[in-house]
């Protein structure tokens, strides 16, 4: 059996080219790595063609894309062959919708509130503008409404084989609610002149036996169906009737005919632009195809997760990773119940089952202590390990450069708080919006605050909204915890400061709506309780969604001052870190948190972990990089596209292209693809920061010329200047890059965590944001370089770094550690160890320990004193630093200390397993330093 806690997790990334079977055939190899988990991207059915799985359209099934049952218990079969368990990336936030494959939504748009799937979505009914009756949006339409319908672009067709109408606008089925299919039929038939045939008289009688309104009902519908279906001939009548509704712009009559019949359904067809102003459901971030769940239900609760428990109860799954838990309305909850599904399906005297969530805290943010959750997926350590490798001192020349190519001082706050206005204002006004009418109904409801208009409510959430620091607060049903009402006061406290117009008393009636102190009052003045709670607990799911479009898909893509910090769950702003204060977050980790996930790079990353690393070498060359940047942007200035006053690309963007491509660079040069993969990533970029361009209105001009100017720049011969500098600087920073990248390896290996490793990056990792980083893998060129690791020549590898080969090795070298030493790096304490001498700085020193057992772990970072700024692999008689051991000792100790240059022969990072005599005094080593040698 695997561990319960995972010792090294690898991420796959499972789509229809690599499915179960694939993924099963790699697991031997996963296994010779040293991996103990499985980590596998979301395998319930999804959209066709999903090449992500968080597009999910029904829970209880296995995506038959993947493989189905069959293809899963392949894997299965190979994980328990080879004792690895598994772990699933589950969503319980949202699901695919639109399109003609969740059968839940569809039973939403064919019945409305009636439908028992209702629950599940979150639909405010009653916010539809100028209409009767509740409805939901569908903002599906390529054009307006209206040139789609008198284009014939919607048609209403007959299934006989359900007994059903829909109407079809391409892909999209929109189901016609049955209270409708009497008046339609009796329409049909006469159209198609039937009434005195016998199939067009058995149509009109079955019509005839469900008078009145709403009917066929519910209960009723499927006989109606049924009998529909089985009348000879009626496909044929009901296929020449439904030319009364055909539209078309020669067609009025039939146009208004299938207008009406649109218009009085449970939903509203409308242009894709609507879904910023208008759309009434709750989405996943602005993707008008994931529409959230009402997890909160429990029928939905237990509707979603019954595949998974079948998956835990048959022992084929032992961790979940939670998907996007700031969603959720009440966090707390869910993972009670989700602790009680697990006890259920294994049993109370089964050990622990590992959960971990994905959850950005932003910086001095605590997570939440839930049920049964053993940490997060690891970005905030992936971003400790960034500041870490950083160059201090190097970052006021950057924020020089920075601010002259700008313009503007290189302070964050400024720019994330621009762009939330951003978000406000396009992407998210209509969640906004169904927030902002919610509290006016509560200030209506009560005498004492009923002066305060829509108008200004929504001006004072407004300024909440730009001052909330962090994703959200976690409040449930019974109110904020102490660490929540302080948020809220802070947001409140930066709010009022800002507000100029009459009586602040406005914010005293916000702060006791967030907080749920409107409904803790006497009953006889108390606001109306559902639509104080409800309020309260979804601005939670606002604010989420409103920060990660803010800053992690607007602000990192307008601040550019080292992109090495513009990374998921980072701060672009952010200072170096000092070995000391690393030390005190690890302590307190192996403390708290000691089984949360360490991500260096996953699918969400904007880059691949090593070439984040390379970005944080730029630090350590500020003055040669400053000196790169104004040649290149001398070299390229013929290449810019101008058109009047638009430049592609802007002066801000040129310099977040040079980053890019400094990071991405190959040493051996690059292939055909890169051109292309740059292109398709400074679309995606340009578009985010939604500044000359935006996804909601693109500037084709600007976006053209970027492409020109990429294309420009990389052509070897207009640009052989420019490529030859370029060239000689990637050099540079990859050789630094990789030395930063194998520190960043052996910290995410041995510090407080459970190690993950995305797929693939055993090799350099040099990719960017997604759908890069989602390429296919060479699974047989790793197994290979596995095979030659058995004994490797540290020396050689050294020599031919480039080819990645070394990490991979490296990569195989710690895991064997963990799994030597389980009880170690699983449940140690994490002791910090001194460090003298001229280089003491550039070291980073530790011991895990567990009882008599420990492991000393020394990195260096910041070398490139030691490389001739990039140009040599550096030599460990170079370091003139030593390691304080008290009370440890071992042949290379010397009184009391162990010399830097007596580990690093090969590689910047070095390891020593230690026995220890007694729980107080370590003793005499048993075991060979864990360090590359000849």
């Amino acid at each position: 059996m695997p561990p319960a806690i995972p010792l090294a997790t690898y991420r796959l990334q499972l789509t229809a080219d690599f499915n179960f079977e694939a993924a099963a055939r790699v697991v031997p190899y996963l296994k010779a790595l040293g991996i103990s988990h499985v980590y596998a991207s979301p395998f319930m059915k999804a959209r066709k063609g999903s090449t992500h799985g968080y597009d999910i359209t029904d829970h209880s099934k296995l995506n038959p894309e993947l493989g189905g049952e069959d293809g899963f218990t392949k894997l299965s079969a190979a994980l328990k062959a080879h004792d690895l368990g598994l772990i699933l990336d589950f969503v319980p936030n949202h699901v695919g919708v639109h399109f003609d494959d969740n059968p839940w939504w569809l039973d939403v748009l064919e019945w409305g509130q009636a439908s028992p799937h209702a629950a599940s979505f979150d639909i405010d009914w009653d916010q539809l503008p100028y209409r009767a009756r509740g409805g939901v949006l569908l903002p599906i339409i390529g054009t307006s409404y209206g040139h789609a319908l008198e284009h014939g672009d919607i048609e209403l067709r007959y299934d006989p084989d359900e007994g059903s109408f829909s109407c079809w606008y391409f892909e999209h089925r929109l189901p016609i609610a049955p209270e409708r299919y009497g008046e339609m039929l009796r329409i049909i038939v006469k159209e198609a002149g039937e009434e005195s045939s016998e199939s067009g008289k058995a149509i009109l009688e079955l019509a005839s036996r469900y008078p009145g309104l709403r009917r066929p009902n519910r209960k009723e519908a499927p006989s109606f169906k049924a009998a529909l279906k089985a009348i000879p001939g009626a496909a044929d009548v009901i296929a020449q009737g439904l030319s009364a509704y055909k539209a078309g712009e020669d067609r009025p009559a039939q146009t208004l005919a299938l207008h009406h019949l649109l218009e009085r359904q449970h939903y509203k067809l409308g242009h894709w632009r609507l879904a910023s102003s208008d759309i009434n459901y709750r989405r996943f971030f602005d993707v008008n195809t994931l529409a959230g769940l009402r997890v909160e239900d429990a029928g939905t609760f237990e509707a979603i997760h019954r595949l998974v428990k079948k998956l835990i109860a048959d022992g084929q799954l032992q961790g979940l990773r939670l998907d996007h838990i700031d969603g959720l309305r009440d966090p707390a909850q869910y993972f009670q119940r989700l602790r009680r599904l697990i006890r259920d399906a294994r049993g109370p005297a089964v050990g622990p089952f590992y959960v971990v969530i994905e959850k950005i805290l932003c910086e001095h943010e605590k997570l939440p202590s839930f049920a049964g959750v053993h940490g997060t997926t690891g970005y905030e350590w992936m971003n400790v390990i960034t500041q870490l490798l950083i160059d201090g001192k190097g970052l006021e020349p950057l924020d020089e450069i920075w601010r002259q190519i700008s313009n503007k001082p290189p302070k964050l706050a400024p720019v994330i708080k621009e762009a939330k206005r951003r978000v406000l204002e396009t992407l998210l006004t209509s969640e906004f919006t169904v927030l902002t009418r919610l509290l006016a109904r509560i200030a209506n409801g009560h005498y004492s605050t009923r002066d305060y208009s829509e108008d200004s409510l929504r001006q004072a959430l407004e300024l909440y909204v730009l001052h909330f620091p962090v994703y959200r607060t976690y409040l449930t049903n019974a109110g904020p915890t102490e660490a929540d009402r302080k948020l809220i006061d802070h947001a409140i406290a930066g709010a009022r400061a800002e507000w100029f117009a009459s009586d602040g008393s406005i914010f005293d009636f916000l702060r006791d709506a967030l907080t749920m102190d409107l409904i803790k009052r006497d009953r006889s003045t108390t606001h109306s309780v559902p639509r104080v709670r409800r309020f309260a607990l979804k601005v939670q799911q606002f604010t989420g969604p409103m920060m990660a479009k803010s800053l992690e898909d607007t602000g990192f893509y307008r601040f550019h001052r080292l992109l090495a910090l513009n990374e998921v769950g980072g701060d672009p702003s952010a200072h170096a870190m000092a070995v000391g204060d690393f030390h005190k977050l690890m302590q307190a980790r192996a403390k708290h948190w000691p089984h949360g996930m360490t991500a260096t790079a996953t699918h969400d990353t904007k880059r691949g972990e090593d070439a984040r690393t390379r970005l944080a070498s730029l630090t350590e060359l500020p003055s040669d990089w400053t000196s790169a940047v104004a040649r290149w942007k001398t070299m390229n200035a013929p290449h810019v596209v101008t058109d009047g006053t638009m430049r592609a690309p802007s002066a801000t963007f040129e310099y977040m292209l040079y980053h890019t491509l400094v990071g991405i660079w190959p040493v051996s040069g690059p292939d055909e693809s890169l051109a292309e993969r740059l292109q398709a990533y400074a679309l995606k970029a340009a578009r985010e920061g939604k500044e000359e361009t935006s996804w909601l209105n693109p500037n084709e001009a600007y976006e053209n010329g970027l492409r020109t100017f990429i294309e420009r720049i990389l052509d070897r011969e207009r640009s052989a200047e420019f490529l030859q500098s370029l060239e000689t600087v990637a050099k540079r920073v990859a050789l630094l890059g990789a030395l930063n990248s194998l520190t960043q390896l052996t910290l995410k290996a041995t510090m407080p965590g459970v190690p993950d490793f995305y797929q693939g990056t055993e090799f350099w990792d040099l990719s960017m944001v997604d759908p890069d980083n989602r390429r296919p893998v060479d699974f047989a060129a790793r197994e290979q370089a596995l095979r030659e690791s058995e004994a490797p020549d540290w020396a050689a590898l050294a020599d031919h770094w480039p080819d990645g080969r070394i990490k991979l090795a490296w990569t195989r070298q710690l895991i064997k550690l963990r799994n030597e030493l389980a009880a170690v790096f699983t449940d140690g304490s994490y002791e910090p160890l001194e460090v003298t001498g001229r280089h003491a700085e550039h070291i980073v020193a530790f011991a895990r320990r567990r009882g008599r057992e420990a492991v000393i772990v020394v990195v260096a970072r910041t070398l490139a004193p030691f490389t001739d700024s990039g140009r040599v692999w550096p030599h460990a008689d170079a370091f003139d630093a030593t390691v304080h051991l008290p009370g440890y000792s071992a042949p290379a100790i010397q009184n009391g200390g162990l010399p830097v240059s007596a580990l690093f022969t090969h590689l910047p990072a070095a390891l020593l397993p230690t026995r220890v005599e007694s729980s107080s005094n370590p003793g005499v080593q048993k075991a060979p330093a864990l360090a590359p040698q000849s």
